[in-house]
């Protein structure tokens, strides 16, 4: 069982950045592979990006590309992403979540290939 919580969401202008963070306890940290989701009022849960167990492979969701940053602390237990050039479209209820470093990374973007989701910190960008 890995345990997620996130924190560092808030009410930022546009152009403006946050800074996410998902702390994790549990098992092995580095044994997953971990993403953010995002998911806005009536919409379905988007990939916002995803990072390979050790670090070393990122990928993005075309919307955030060029202004999100995914990075991860193995040593600390903990997720990051880096939010800038925020946008209104951007506002959403951000997760975070893990799976196995056993399944494939290409498959990063599926959301139903997590097993393990945090309960989410709320963004909200003003025009």
């Amino acid at each position: 069982q890995v345990q997620l919580v996130e924190s560092g969401g808030g009410s930022v202008q546009a152009g403006g950045s946050l800074r996410l963070s998902c702390a994790a306890s549990g098992r092995t940290f580095s044994n997953y592979h971990l993403a953010w989701f995002r998911q806005a009022p009536g919409k379905g849960r988007d990939f916002v990006a995803a990072i390979r167990w050790s670090g070393g492979s990122t990928n993005y969701g075309d919307s955030v590309k060029g202004r999100f940053t995914i990075s991860r602390d193995n040593a600390k237990n903990t997720l990051y992403l880096q939010m800038d050039s925020l946008k209104p479209e951007d506002t959403a209820l951000y997760y975070c979540a893990a799976r196995p470093s056993s399944v494939l990374f290409t498959t990063a973007n599926i959301a139903n290939s997590y097993i393990y989701w945090g309960q989410g910190t709320q963004v909200t960008v003003s025009s």
